[in-house]
């Protein structure tokens, strides 16, 4: 479901990929199920193309990856998460538009 500059995050990859990234990194806790999740694919894969080599941004599944899920307190999908150097920097529940992504990247990304 995700778009070619769109990272899949998964139990297995997300300490290299995310935590020990150098680049800031959103992620979006995701389910197939979930209708506002599907209906934020087409940003989080223009998000991705927009801020290639700046930072990753990807989609991580909620069903196959509950332990994630429950260690960064994920209880209402979509949820995305901003990290920057192993830290949650920020944090958005529910259905958000795009600048709000753009303005949380762009004050990580510029410095």
């Amino acid at each position: 479901m995700a778009g070619a500059a769109t990272m899949e995050f998964n139990e297995s990859n997300f300490e290299n990929d995310v935590i020990q990234s150098d680049q800031p990194v959103l992620v979006d806790f995701w389910a197939e199920w979930c209708m506002p999740c599907r209906a934020l694919g087409p940003v989080m894969d223009e998000l991705a193309t927009q801020y290639a080599g700046k930072a990753k941004v990807g989609k991580l599944n909620v069903d196959q990856s509950p332990n994630l899920s429950a260690k960064f307190q994920v209880s209402s999908i979509p949820t995305v998460i901003v990290f920057h150097k192993g830290d949650v920097m920020q944090k958005f529940v529910g259905l958000r538009n795009k600048r709000d992504y753009e303005t949380a990247l762009n004050g990580l990304t510029s410095a």
